[in-house]
């Protein structure tokens, strides 16, 4: 049985819009609400090269990259073809007005990832 921590209550996400959960270790956590009330939770991190999807547009069940417009499926994390690849999500549950996140997801699933580095190469230059 999972246990589940109280994230916000849903009017705390804009309709169409998203808020940032702030995690120990690892990336962020976008919980997204559409235009219906459903509310979605993926990692902060556009498969495609790392945009914050937390900054992108809502609609339907999808958001789009605000990088390069790819479009996400907050429902499984999937970009949708043409473009290939998937976000890690995360399981939400609503109660009441209240959203939660599956405390065990929030401390371990997909702390490894890692948003890219922008900018030019960087050489390592030798000690004197």
């Amino acid at each position: 049985m999972s246990e589940w921590t109280k994230i916000c209550r849903v009017d705390d996400i804009p309709v169409l819009g998203s808020r940032r959960v702030k995690r120990e270790q690892g990336l962020d956590v976008a919980v997204f609400r559409n235009d219906q009330d459903q509310v979605f939770a993926l990692l902060d991190r556009c498969p495609h090269k790392g945009g914050p999807l937390s900054q992108g547009i809502v609609f339907g069940t999808s958001v789009a990259c605000p990088l390069h417009n790819w479009t996400i499926d907050m429902a499984d994390g999937c970009a949708r073809a043409p473009d290939e690849g998937c976000t890690p999500r995360f399981s939400v549950k609503v109660e009441g007005d209240a959203v939660f996140l599956d405390a065990t997801e929030l401390a371990g699933h997909a702390t490894d990832q890692t948003r890219p580095l922008a900018g030019p190469a960087r050489r390592e230059t030798a000690s004197p």
